[in-house]
This record gives C-alpha cells, sequence and structure tokens, in this order.
C-alpha cells in the first residue's frame, strides 16, 4: 500500500508538470499570432477603408455631376444621377456622424427640394401653354422621372395639385347651388368629365408614366365631389323625388360608371381603392352609393304598383275573380284554370322587380325588397285566397237533388293549387333573393312565415271540399236516420239510402279529381271525407234507434257496401294502405257494434258474453248504450244490468272503456250545413281515423289466465267499480222481494 501510494503521487507530480508546460506553450504560441491578428484586422481595416473612400469619391463625383445637371435643367440625366447619389448616400447611413458624409446628405436633400420648385415652375408653363414661354412635353415628362426618384410622396402632391387644376372648372360650373349643378343635369356632368378623360389622354395626361395611373386620381376625385353633390341634391329634394327622377339619374350614373369600367377594364371600386390615399379620413365610395339612401321612394313606388295590382282581386272582389275564372258550367271545350290568373300575375311582377333591383343594390333596398314581398305574400294570402273562400250574404239555393254547389267544389280546388304554387314559388324567390343579397343579409332573408300561410289556406280549402262533401251525404244520411229499423221482418240486399250515398260520393269525386294537381291533397281529402262518413254513418245509426236484430242485420249489410264504396272511391293511383287500413278499422268497429246488436238478448249469459268479446269492456254505461240502441225494454234491461255486473266482476281482464265510450247517444245537429267547416270538421282535420270515432278501436286482447300482467287499477277503474256497485245495490233494493 505505502509502494501504491508513493507511486500516484509520483504520477500527479507528473501531471502537474505537465499542465505547467502546456500553459508556457500556449502563451508562447499567443504571443508570436499576436502580430499575425494585428496584421489582420489591420488589413481588414484598410480594405474597408479604401472601399469607403472608392465610394467616397463616386458620391463626390455623382454629386458634382448631379449639381452642374441642375444648373442646366437636364431632366432625364438628372433622373438618373440623383437615383444614384441617394442610393450612395443610402450606403452612408452608419457613418452620418462624418461630417463631409453629413454635409454631402444636406445638400443633397436641398438640392431635392430645389428640382422641386424647377418642376413646379417648369408645369406650370406647361399647363398654363403660354406661347411666350413654351416648355416641350419631353422636358415635363423627364421632370416627372425626377419627381419618381425624389419619393412618392412629391409625387402623390403633384398629382393631387394636376387634379385640382383639371377640375377646378367642373367645382366652377357645376356647383350643387346652381342650375347647371341640380340633379336633372346629371347628363351634362358626365359628359363634361368624358370631354376632359378625352384631354387628358391625347394631351396633358401622355406627360405621365403610365405607371402613375393620373386618369385614376382624376376619375376619383370626380366621383368624390360628384357623390358628395348628390347627397346634398338628394337630401334636398326629400318628399319632391319621384321615382322616375330616382331611377332616371340612378341609371346615368350606372351607365357612367360601367363606362369607366370598360375604359380601363378594371372595376370603378377597384379604381377607387386603388387611388385612396394610405391615410384616408373616408372610406372610397361611388357615386351611385349616394342613391342608396334614397331607395325607399323606389320601393314605396312598388308598394303602390303592387297595391294597385291587387285591388281587383282584394276583399269582396276576391269572389268574383275567383267565378271568373271558372269555366261556363257544361262547357267541356274549354279548359279548367287550375291556378289563379292573379297568382300567376303577382310573381311575374315580383321577378321583374326583382330583376330591376339587384341590378341597383344588393344590400338594404334588396331586403327591403323581401320585406314588400313578404307584406303582399300575406295580403294575397288572406284578402285574396281566404276572402274568396267566404260565401256571399245572399246565395241561390242549393238543387234538392244534389245539396251541394258544384261551383264551391271547383273554386275551392283552385284555391287548393294556387296556395301551393304561391308556397313553392315563394321558396323559389327566397332563394333567389339569397343568391342576388349581399352577404350580410342571407342569414336575416326568409319567406318561411308566409310559406305557412299558404299552407293555412290549402287546410281551409280542403275542409270547403269536405264541407261540400258532406253536404252531398247528408239527403242520404237524412234518410238512414229517418228509417224505421225496428219494423223490418227480413233482410234483404243493400238499402236504397247507400245507393244514393254512393251516388252523391262519386259526383262529389268526379269533380275533384281532375281539378286538383297534387295527388298529396287529394289524398288528405279522401281521409277526411272517409272520418266524415263513418261519422254521420254512426250519429244516424244512433238516431234511428232502436234498431232490433233484423235492422242491425240490415245495417251490417249496408255498412259492408258503403266500405266497398268507400274503398273504390280513390281509385288505384290515390289509394293508400293508411287510408286502406283506415277505412277497414273504422269499419269493424261498426261491425262489433252491430254484431252485439244482433246477438238475441236471452239467454243473456250468451248475449253479455259477445259483447265483452266484440266490445272488450266492462263499462256498465257503455253497455247501457248497447241495451238503448238495441231497443231492449226496460224491464229486461234491469235484469240483463244485474248480469252484466255478475259476469264482469269475475273479468278483470276486461278494460274499464273502450271505444263505445265515445259514442254520443244525442248527436243533435253537428253536421249542419250552414256551420263553418273549421267547426264541423274540426274533428277530422287531423287525418284520416280521427274525430267522433278516434277511440273505436278493435277490442283488446284478453289476458290468458295465468299470465303475468296484472290487471289495470287506475283511479278511472276504481271509480267506475264503485258507481256499478252503488247501481247494483240501489236495483237490488228496488226490485220486488221473490
Amino acid at each position: 500500500m505505502q509502494l501504491i501510494q508513493e507511486m500516484i503521487s509520483d504520477l500527479l507530480g507528473q501531471i502537474s508538470r505537465i499542465r505547467e508546460k502546456a500553459t508556457e506553450s500556449e502563451a508562447v504560441v499567443r504571443s508570436i499570432t499576436k502580430e499575425i491578428q494585428v496584421l489582420d484586422l489591420a488589413k481588414k481595416n484598410l480594405i474597408l477603408s479604401m472601399t469607403t473612400l472608392k465610394r467616397l469619391q463616386m458620391l463626390v463625383s455623382a454629386f458634382s455631376q448631379l449639381e452642374g445637371q441642375v444648373k442646366s435643367s437636364q431632366y432625364a440625366d438628372i433622373a438618373q444621377s440623383l437615383a444614384a447619389v441617394k442610393q450612395i448616400c443610402d450606403s452612408f447611413k452608419p457613418y452620418m456622424s462624418v461630417p463631409r458624409i453629413s454635409q454631402i446628405r444636406r445638400r443633397v436633400q436641398e438640392l431635392q427640394s430645389e428640382l422641386k420648385s424647377k418642376i413646379d415652375m417648369e408645369w406650370e408653363k406647361f399647363y398654363a401653354q403660354d406661347p411666350a414661354r413654351p416648355v416641350k412635353p419631353s422636358t415635363v415628362a423627364a421632370a416627372c422621372q425626377v419627381i419618381d426618384v425624389i419619393g412618392s410622396d412629391i409625387r402623390a402632391q403633384f398629382v393631387d395639385r394636376y387634379v385640382a387644376l383639371e377640375l377646378k372648372e367642373y367645382r366652377r360650373i357645376f356647383r350643387a347651388t346652381d342650375e347647371a349643378g341640380q340633379l336633372d343635369n346629371l347628363s351634362r356632368r358626365f359628359a363634361w368629365f368624358r370631354r376632359l378623360l378625352q384631354t387628358h389622354e391625347n394631351e396633358t395626361g401622355r406627360v405621365f408614366p403610365a405607371e402613375w395611373r393620373a386618369a385614376w386620381y382624376l376619375v376619383a376625385k370626380f366621383a368624390e365631389i360628384t357623390r358628395d353633390d348628390m347627397t346634398v341634391l338628394l337630401s334636398k329634394a326629400g318628399s319632391k323625388l319621384t321615382v322616375k327622377q330616382l331611377l332616371d339619374t340612378l341609371q346615368e350614373t350606372l351607365e357612367f360608371e360601367n363606362s369607366i369600367r370598360q375604359r380601363y377594364a378594371t372595376p370603378f371600386e377597384d379604381i377607387l381603392k386603388t387611388t385612396q390615399p394610405a391615410v384616408a379620413t373616408r372610406p372610397s365610395r361611388t357615386i351611385s352609393s349616394a342613391f342608396e339612401p334614397h331607395m325607399g321612394v323606389f320601393i314605396d313606388a312598388q308598394d303602390k304598383v303592387l297595391s294597385d295590382m291587387l285591388s281587383q282581386y282584394r276583399g269582396a272582389k276576391s269572389r268574383p275573380s275567383l267565378e271568373a275564372a271558372a269555366p261556363s258550367p257544361g262547357d267541356d271545350s274549354s279548359t279548367p284554370v287550375l291556378v289563379l290568373p292573379s297568382s300567376t300575375e303577382l310573381f311575374y311582377v315580383y321577378a321583374q322587380i326583382l330583376d330591376q333591383c339587384a341590378t341597383l343594390f344588393t344590400g338594404q333596398p334588396l331586403f327591403d325588397l323581401c320585406n314588400l314581398y313578404k307584406k303582399w305574400l300575406r295580403i294575397y294570402a288572406e284578402d285574396v285566397l281566404v276572402a274568396s273562400m267566404k260565401r256571399p250574404s245572399v246565395t241561390s239555393r242549393k238543387s234538392i237533388e244534389t245539396r251541394f254547389e258544384p261551383s264551391e267544389l271547383r273554386n275551392a280546388c283552385k284555391l287548393v293549387n294556387t296556395a301551393d304554387y304561391c308556397h313553392a314559388t315563394a321558396l323559389e324567390l327566397e332563394e333567389k333573393i339569397r343568391e342576388k343579397i349581399n352577404a350580410d343579409f342571407k342569414e336575416r332573408v326568409s319567406l318561411q312565415e308566409e310559406c305557412d300561410i299558404f299552407v293555412g289556406v290549402i287546410s281551409s280549402a280542403i275542409q270547403v271540399l269536405v264541407r261540400e262533401f258532406e253536404a252531398a251525404c247528408d239527403p242520404a244520411f237524412i234518410n238512414m236516420s229517418r228509417t224505421a229499423w225496428s219494423t223490418l221482418d227480413l233482410v234483404s240486399g243493400q238499402s236504397g239510402y247507400v245507393d244514393e250515398l254512393t251516388k252523391a260520393m262519386e259526383q262529389v269525386v268526379d269533380i275533384i279529381k281532375p281539378l286538383i294537381e297534387q295527388k298529396k291533397y287529394l289524398r288528405n281529402f279522401f281521409d277526411k271525407a272517409a272520418s266524415v262518413v263513418f261519422a254521420k254513418f254512426t250519429n244516424a245509426l244512433v238516431k234511428s234507434r232502436p234498431l232490433k236484430e233484423i235492422g242491425a242485420e240490415q245495417l251490417l249489410i249496408d255498412l259492408q257496401a258503403l266500405k266497398a264504396s268507400l274503398l273504390r272511391l280513390p281509385g288505384e293511383s290515390l289509394s293508400t294502405t293508411n287510408y286502406t287500413r283506415s277505412v277497414t278499422k273504422n269499419t269493424t268497429r261498426l261491425e262489433a257494434l252491430l254484431k252485439v246488436i244482433v246477438t238475441p238478448a236471452d239467454p243473456a249469459e250468451g248475449f253479455i258474453l259477445n259483447y265483452t268479446l266484440l266490445i272488450g269492456d266492462a263499462s256498465f254505461s257503455n253497455f247501457q248504450k248497447i241495451l238503448d240502441l238495441k231497443g231492449t225494454p226496460p224491464a229486461e234491461q234491469n235484469d240483463l244490468m244485474d248480469s252484466f255486473l255478475t259476469i264482469t266482476s269475475t273479468k278483470t281482464n276486461l278494460e274499464s272503456t273502450s271505444f263505445l265510450s265515445s259514442l254520443d247517444m244525442d248527436p243533435g245537429q253537428a253536421a249542419s250545413l250552414t256551420s263553418p267547416p273549421s267547426s264541423r270538421v274540426s274533428l277530422l282535420s287531423g287525418g284520416a281515423g280521427e274525430g267522433i270515432l278516434a277511440a273505436l278501436g278493435s277490442p283488446p286482447l284478453s289476458t290468458p289466465s295465468g299470465s303475468d300482467t296484472p290487471p289495470r287499477t287506475d283511479h278511472t277503474s276504481k271509480f267506475t267499480d264503485f258507481r256499478r256497485f252503488v247501481s247494483f245495490a240501489v236495483r237490488r233494493d228496488s226490485m220486488p222481494p221473490s
């Protein structure tokens, strides 16, 4: 260990000696290369000094040459020399503290000011065209090259001065307070400026470099002055401004702006943006923009046009115009008019106004026009279409044979087609406006509310069709309700009223089908018509009670014939699965009702069991309705009621209500011909299967024994059971002892 420690100590000593020698070697190398580094730096500074001196000599030489050229006004040479001097001066920016360089830079600036003054004098002589002191165009053109070298600010000042001189006479002649400056003389303004542009391009303006676009600055300044004058004149005109004067002057303005666009192959707006100063006090706008705030005059005029056009169709005049569009009865040669001409005329005028307005403005005026369209679409729907559905106070007596008005059917069909046409065209109009209007207004354009109004008109017109259909069916149902079914001794073929009803339905349908264009509206009508037929059949059945077994059997035959007629009524092209299902469903409900009535009351158990199977409820009041319709004597009813309560109390799977719960045993005059369509078919407006028979459904399936499904024990069924118990107890107390 001692030996190892001695060796380590010796090794550390050697390392220390090596480090000292390395430090000494580094010091020796540094002293040797120090002089070389000094020489390199001196060489670099010498080269830079020689280059700078050479550039300084070039600057002094170029500057001396420039001074001589300025004295002799050699503008073509001055442009090149000044550009070279400025370029060299820019390279000496880091040495501005050197007196000689700073002095030369100040002198260059003084020369530029001197040049600007000399060029201004030359320009004044040239522009004045003084024969005593003529200035060649080439001299001014060369001077413009010098101005380009001096700087863009000086060039802008020069162009502005030229523009002000050129338009000085325009300001004097066409002052807004003088006759020449009035709206009527707007064309003279444009003619004057066109002559000025012609002179500029052929004479004065040829001295300017093409990249200056001096003509654009003339156009921009002329547009600014003229727009300001138009703003004052239009505001001053106020209510005296006529739509003709507005459109005439606006059209002249747009034609002028379009001519400028064609002349320079650049949009008028781009010319204004290009010539706008970097720091502008207000945005550049076209001359025509002055007219936009006053386009309300145009909108009001279109309002008047639409008002005059529709005045012959509105209110009390709507029905005569509707009837005038209909062909004469019995005139088979004339083609039926499916859409009111007033609707096509309205949208034709809409299209014309839209195209005219869109060529003028696509901002606020076009949005205001959209609101105007919405206003008159609502007026047309309410004052023309809806108003034409109202019957006149004095109407001709209906035919005893038909009981309905064929003209009413034709008019209603025409209204359905017209409202559908207006709905579809209004949606197309909305898209057209969206295509043309500015992006700021696109999301605010909507005619959906107006389209919804036309949908409501279609619904009302279909209700009129249903009303007339109902009127046509009334005689047959009146005969049905007056038939003494309880006196029938035997069952024969279908009753006479069924043939009468079928004929009446076919007469109405034959008129409607060829006149309604859209099949979906015909299908909607058939759905509602079928509901009306079943509702009136049920009402007539109730009114003609008692029915007795034979009468109920006859009504079952009639019901099957009626079902067949209703299924044939739409035809193959219009019949739908839903329609067939609805007719079948309503027929099945009435069949269940009649089959219970057909069942003999003796034995009571069989009769009641048949009731529970076909009707499917344990309702005491519904069973009472069956007995009432059947014509069961009161004495027998008590026994049947007792048996019903006894039997149904053990059948917990029966419902507490069924379709009979909605059966009105005192229907009254619910289908009066004088009632408005909304009140007469309001229950049917939801489509097929709704209305008085909405609750008439197939009897529920009985819950099989052993089923895990618990019986319904809601509050309604409990209350019904309580009433049944009280009624049963009262009758028991009132019965004589056996």
